[in-house]
């Protein structure tokens, strides 16, 4: 008897369950989100959020992509010459023609492809590259640009004697560098996958809600109580462990992977093993790379496995502000930990004296040039792609100018 109430009551909380959940999806307004009724769309969170939607719009994570802005273009054509040449005959050409621009392939003089710039890849820090819708698939435009060079540039990894316009972009590269593309389906075309998207439901560059989750049912209930300022019906950061803040940052700070479930699934306080598979290939704590193990480097720093359940990445790094040319600040939060006087404070600065303190990052976290992505410019001259190191550590000068730990 027991035993069939506790069945009865069960199933009661379920019913009960069911129904206030439907009650809810009724009650949420509709925001036309592709991706899907939970969702509301950053622009909703401005309303209360102001200033950080506001200095967010700047952030390098908002424009990891976007679609191709004339500004930049016009000022990257004033540059000056807007091409590529792979040999006398061969030769990319920036162009213009009725208000949108071109890649066209020019052998002997004759235009042989010409494809449109429909999408920029970057934030136009270091560089940005193009891609171009055909049909419902996107492909990689040949040449790029280098902010560093200041000029035109061979696509990374791109072959050195031909124009290729058929590199397919998968699915997984706007993981990290959207918010959100529909794949409608995957094509076999001579070996190689090719994934169909639908253009309509694309979310360019990294949103509110890719890093704080769905935020529809805490918009409209915050829409219907503004008086309420305890955040309704949304993950609070500052509630997960250190490791679980991490985790949202290694779905793509932590280099490539295999999924198992696609990263946009992906909500705070979730678990990355159930998104990756574990990493299987083993590479030494120093190696670093553009596509990012700046998660490991981190977790192997002497700095983190010092302060395991106090520090994250926002403990040096605010993801609402553009701070990552302000050496002086980082160097603050440095300073929260290795005050001046203490057995912890860098023993060259206590010699060198205030003016070394304003930047430690650059003696401790150096910028390396990539081993992976280099672009090559006009000249056929390799632009060095520098990326910055998370194994905070001791390091040595070598005399070929080269950090070494």
């Amino acid at each position: 008897m027991f035993r069939k109430k506790w069945i009865q009551l069960l199933t009661a909380l379920c019913l009960l369950a069911v129904l206030f959940q439907y009650c809810v999806q009724k009650q949420l307004p509709e925001f036309n989100d592709p991706r899907g009724k939970a969702y509301a769309g950053s622009s909703n969170c401005m309303s209360c959020h102001a200033e950080v939607f506001t200095t967010y719009q700047a952030n390098a994570h908002m424009h990891s992509s976007g679609p191709v802005s004339h500004e930049s273009m016009r000022r990257y054509m004033a540059k000056g010459d807007n091409r590529f040449v792979y040999r006398s005959s061969l030769e990319v050409r920036i162009e213009e023609k009725e208000n949108r621009y071109y890649q066209t392939a020019y052998d002997s003089g004759k235009a042989k492809a010409s494809f449109p710039f429909d999408m920029a890849i970057g934030s136009g820090r270091k560089a940005q590259t193009f891609l171009y819708w055909y049909d419902a698939t996107i492909y990689q435009l040949p040449i790029s640009y280098s902010l560093v060079g200041q000029c035109w540039a061979n696509s990374p990894n791109y072959p050195k004697d031909k124009a290729r316009f058929d590199r397919s972009i998968p699915v997984g590269c706007f993981e990290c560098h959207a918010s959100y593309i529909e794949r409608t389906g995957v094509m076999e075309q001579r070996g190689y996958r090719i994934d169909a998207f639908d253009k309509t439901r694309l979310i360019y560059g990294i949103d509110c809600e890719r890093c704080h989750g769905p935020a529809a049912a805490h918009v409209a209930y915050q829409q219907d109580h503004p008086a309420e300022k305890t955040a309704k019906y949304i993950a609070a950061i500052k509630s997960l462990t250190n490791v679980q803040q991490m985790e949202a940052c290694a779905t793509c700070h932590s280099g490539l992977h295999e999924p198992l479930r696609s990263p946009f699934l992906f909500r705070p306080g979730n678990t990355l093993k159930d998104f990756y598979r574990a990493d299987t290939g083993k590479f030494p704590a120093s190696e670093l790379d553009v596509h990012g193990n700046q998660y490991q480097l981190l977790m192997a720093s002497k700095c983190f496995r010092a302060s395991v359940t106090t520090m994250s990445c926002s403990t040096c790094h605010n993801p609402h502000r553009t701070e990552r040319s302000n050496m002086e600040v980082y160097s603050v939060k440095c300073m929260n930990c290795h005050q001046p006087g203490s057995k912890h404070f860098c023993t060259l600065a206590a010699k060198a004296g205030a003016t070394i303190v304003k930047n430690c990052i650059d003696c401790h976290m150096p910028s390396v040039p990539s081993r992976i992505i280099s672009l090559e410019g006009a000249q056929h001259s390799n632009i060095a792609n520098r990326v910055r190191s998370h194994l905070i550590g001791k390091y040595g000068m070598k005399e070929s100018g080269q950090f070494s730990k």
